[in-house]
C-alpha cells in the first residue's frame, strides 16, 4: 500500500520526562538532533544512513512540547505522493487544517490536519529538496 503510516510524534508538558519514560519502558534510542533544539527523534527500529527505518514497516518518530495546552497527545503521520493534493482532498471530505504545508529541510514536507470528528493527523511527502 502506498499511503502508510510513516512517523509518530508524542506532545507533552515535559518531553524530556517523557524521553526518560520511553526510553525507559521500551528501550527506545532517543536523541535530540543538534539542528532541531526543540524535538527529540525516537527510534523504535534501527535507521538507515538517511535516518529512514531500516525495517520493513519500522515505524520511528519524535517527542516535543505540545504546541497547545488542550492540544493532542499523539499525532500519526501518514505518507502520501503529494501534501498539497492531500491536504485538498482531506478538506473535501470534511478535514480541517491546522498546520499548513511546512517543510523539513532536506528531508520533506508535512501538513497537520484533524478527521470530521477531530482526531488529528499529519501526512508527509519525502523530499530531498524541501527547505
Amino acid at each position: 500500500m502506498k499511503n502508510h503510516l510513516s512517523h509518530f510524534e508524542i506532545y507533552g508538558e515535559d518531553p524530556k520526562a517523557l524521553a526518560g519514560f520511553y526510553s525507559e519502558m521500551f528501550d527506545w534510542k532517543i536523541e535530540t538532533p543538534p539542528e532541531m533544539a526543540d524535538y527529540m527523534t525516537v527510534q523504535t527500529v534501527d535507521v538507515d544512513g538517511k535516518h529512514r527505518p531500516a525495517e520493513p514497516g519500522g515505524i520511528n518518530g519524535g517527542i516535543l512540547k505540545r504546541p497547545d495546552k488542550n492540544g493532542p497527545r499523539v499525532v500519526n503521520y501518514v505518507n502520501v505522493e503529494s501534501v498539497d493534493r492531500a491536504i485538498e482532498r482531506a478538506q473535501g471530505l470534511g478535514a480541517k487544517l491546522h498546520k499548513a504545508k511546512a517543510a523539513v529541510p532536506g528531508m520533506g514536507w508535512y501538513a497537520v490536519l484533524s478527521d470530521p470528528q477531530g482526531n488529528p493527523f499529519a501526512v508527509w511527502q519525502a523530499d530531498s529538496a524541501a527547505k
